[in-house]
């Protein structure tokens, strides 16, 4: 491994807040085009993104899933006072990136089982292909100078991210990438040490 790629790998960090400034067709062309050449199961390439710059339709897609985020904290118990202001947050978070992408999954190339614990690794095998796709965006938008942040809030709203964006329903909403040029520096998130995460041979209790 290159200096210059471990370098990008360990400064890729989650950015939540951007600047105005434009994403160029042909860099955002240049990032997605790396998505395609991300390691999958059985090369089915099971990945589907949607990219939106639109600000009306992220507004939408964004009120959308806090109305069903509203619902679940209600549920939770939290505050009238606590949900106002985290909904707020949540439209701004999704509203104000240059731009937003939607990444999608569907089992339409996986195989196909009548066992149920085959096709549950199928799905996973899937899910992990798409993950695959989305470390080659997060990596190629870090070698541009843009920020972004993967947020997973789109599994627990799927149906009204369906609907907003027309996605049929055997395509599954995975997660939600933010892109832009980044506002500020913030501070680092810890990493576990290497020792604490890697296991020898095989499992081993760690003190």
């Amino acid at each position: 491994m290159s200096n210059n790629l471990l370098d990008m790998i360990k400064r890729r960090q989650s950015i939540r807040k951007y600047s105005s400034q434009k994403i160029l067709q042909e860099v955002l062309s240049s990032i997605l085009e790396t998505v395609r050449w991300a390691p999958s199961a059985h090369n089915s390439q099971p990945w589907r993104f949607i990219v939106i710059q639109d600000r009306n339709t992220k507004k939408k897609l964004a009120e959308s899933m806090a109305k069903r985020w509203e619902k679940q904290m209600k549920t939770d118990g939290v505050t009238q006072e606590q949900r106002e202001s985290l909904i707020e947050a949540s439209i701004e978070r999704y509203t104000q990136p240059p731009v937003i992408i939607i990444a999608c999954m569907t089992m339409e190339d996986m195989d196909k089982y009548p066992n149920t614990g085959r096709k549950k690794a199928e799905f996973i095998m899937a899910v992990q292909s798409v993950a695959a796709a989305l470390e080659n965006l997060l990596l190629a938008a870090q070698s541009k100078g843009l920020g972004t942040c993967w947020y997973c809030a789109p599994l627990f709203c799927q149906d009204e991210v369906r609907k907003i964006l027309k996605i049929p329903q055997t395509v599954d909403p995975q997660a939600l990438i933010t892109l832009g040029y980044p506002v500020g520096k913030p501070s680092r998130s810890p990493r576990k040490s290497l020792d604490t995460v890697i296991h020898q041979e095989m499992w081993e209790v760690k003190k």
